[in-house]
């Protein structure tokens, strides 16, 4: 446990504090402050208090605020090390992107959380609203993940699939997609009907290799343990005692929606996925993914998880990218007002 103390506060405004942070002889400072200190530096970055390190002490001088604030961040970055995290740059932005949220969850809880450890690998939330995802896949049977790209929306369904099957509280994971190109242009394709549909599935096949052996794919998927199929081969069945997770699902109609959902039978799970901002739908087709948003509403056992470019955990541009971009589709929503049209009528919206 860090141990934090106050020395020279002064009140007034404008005033500065110091805070002596004693980080525990058990923990390495190398692990703490990373290696020539990189993560000292991120630290540093973030705030305009003076830092400094001699020993296992770290002192603190800066507005009363901030001081405390450092404080909380070096306490959560130590019970990470305490967890079997690794400290990274990322771990450390994160982290303090939680504190300064004021959310009730502490860091080290969200970072340290195990969804699913596998070929020598664990898969955490690396954000506060990816554990909200998480927790809400557990207590919920449908849960809508909605976000930009990036943000582990399918991936976190992936892994609390697998560990799903491997807990035995399911007796297989079938995972879709529509397939919105099919029809004519379909068939111009060359090979069989699963070498045309194969690449509309493929990400979730390279997720699926991340997190289960890829000798047992063909095997699993042979006992029909495992089933990828577009989303037309859902109507008509009943999936039991399944995990199901509809990826991408901003390109289905509302009747594909309803006829997915409708597919749910008893002891089963469902995860549906999609970016409203991406509708690849042709002829501006209506996405199912926006209309079910207002149908299902205050449905019980229904919940509806929203991400944004802050949870992406791609490549930092990633997350500047689409940032980006919804500022630039915000501007474009705003009307804009020409010369002499004032006094005038609101303009009739076209139909969708």
């Amino acid at each position: 446990m860090v141990h934090s103390t106050h020395a020279g506060r002064d009140d007034r405004a404008g005033a500065r504090t110091q805070i002596k942070i004693v980080v525990p002889d058990d923990h390495s400072m190398v692990s703490l402050l990373g290696s020539r200190d990189e993560l000292l530096n991120v630290v540093e970055r973030a705030f305009h208090s003076d830092i400094h390190v001699r020993g296992n002490e770290i002192t603190v001088t800066g507005p009363p605020a901030e001081t405390e604030l450092v404080s909380r961040l070096f306490a959560e970055l130590v019970e990470l090390l305490k967890g079997g995290a690794q400290l990274t740059p990322d771990a450390v932005e994160r982290s303090l992107a939680m504190l300064r949220s004021q959310s009730e969850e502490r860091p080290a809880e969200v970072l340290t959380l195990d969804i699913l450890s596998s070929r020598g690998r664990t898969i955490r939330p690396k954000t506060l609203n990816q554990k909200k995802y998480v927790d809400a896949i557990d207590k919920h049977t449908i849960v809508f993940g909605i976000g930009p790209a990036g943000t582990g929306k399918t991936y976190l369904a992936m892994a609390k699939a697998v560990k799903a099957l491997q807990d035995k509280k399911v007796n297989r994971i079938i995972l879709t997609r529509p397939a919105v190109e099919a029809g004519e242009r379909l068939g111009f394709l060359p090979g069989t009907l699963y070498e045309k549909i194969d690449p509309y599935l493929r990400p979730l096949y390279d997720a699926l290799h991340d997190m289960v052996d890829p000798d047992s794919i063909p095997r699993l998927m042979a006992a029909g343990t495992i089933e990828v199929a577009p989303l037309a081969y859902m109507r008509g069945r009943t999936l039991n005692d399944s995990f199901i997770i509809l990826d991408e699902a901003q390109n289905t109609s509302p009747e594909q929606m309803k006829m997915f959902l409708t597919r749910l039978g008893f002891g089963s799970k469902v995860v549906v996925t999609g970016d409203v901002t991406q509708v690849d739908l042709p002829g501006g087709q209506l996405s199912g993914l926006r209309v079910v948003q207002d149908i299902l509403d205050g449905v019980d056992d229904i919940d509806f998880c929203r991400l944004t470019s802050h949870d992406v955990v791609r490549h930092k541009l990633v997350g500047d990218i689409v940032e980006a971009y919804s500022r630039y589709d915000e501007a474009a929503r705003v009307p804009e007002i020409k010369p002499g049209a004032a006094g005038r009528g609101p303009a009739r919206k076209r139909g969708r």
